[in-house]
């Protein structure tokens, strides 16, 4: 083997090495698995700080009390960064102007599809389903799903995984004064919230 040849097989090793390294870090610091109690923390501000539902952090600490300077598990989010980003967006497209509840209960209808057998299973799947033809969420036609969200669109959605199956089970909402549909009126309503209609 010459030296030429000794080279390129040393670079791309050293390039292989660099880049699991990269990945290694990288995938840490996206899945925190530990929090550090401060003064006055509690389960539910944990949950909604964090976007994780409120269930299943009691259950990864055994619902042991909890006192400042403990150290506490974090389970993962049960959906992935780009999807979070992206129930961000649309839940700014479709709530921005509503009460803080409404935006709460929009991300919760996007999550409440996703465990149900009738939706795709992943948030991303729900916000891009095409039914009948036409999106299921008018701001992925409009264009308005790729406008940033705000502070309060990212803690309502926060606040919706962390009560993520605690909710009444909507998995519709419509504004009756623009809403064209026919069927979704014969839906049973569990809330109105600002000029959103909730259904199941």
């Amino acid at each position: 083997m010459n030296i030429q040849n000794k080279a390129v097989k040393l670079f791309i090793m050293s390039f292989v090495i660099f880049s699991l390294s990269i990945f290694a870090i990288s995938s840490k610091s996206e899945a925190a698995t530990s929090h550090k109690l401060s003064y006055g923390e509690t389960y539910w501000k944990i949950a909604k700080g964090f976007g994780i539902p409120i269930n299943r952090l009691m259950s990864s600490n055994h619902s042991k009390p909890l006192y400042a300077g403990d150290t506490i598990t974090l389970p993962n989010s049960p959906i992935s960064i780009a999807d979070k980003q992206l129930l961000y967006r649309l839940v700014h497209a479709e709530a921005v102007g509503e009460p803080y509840a409404g935006r709460v209960a929009v991300a919760t209808v996007v999550l409440n599809r996703v465990l149900s057998s009738q939706f795709p299973n992943t948030v991303s799947g729900v916000i891009y389903q095409i039914s009948g033809g036409h999106y299921a969420f008018s701001p992925v036609a409009n264009g308005q799903i790729n406008k940033p969200a705000d502070a309060e669109s990212k803690r309502a959605v926060n606040e919706a995984l962390a009560l993520m199956g605690k909710s009444s089970g909507s998995i519709y909402f419509y504004n009756p004064a623009t809403s064209t549909s026919s069927w979704i009126l014969s839906r049973p309503v569990t809330v109105k919230i600002g000029h959103h209609v909730f259904a199941k």
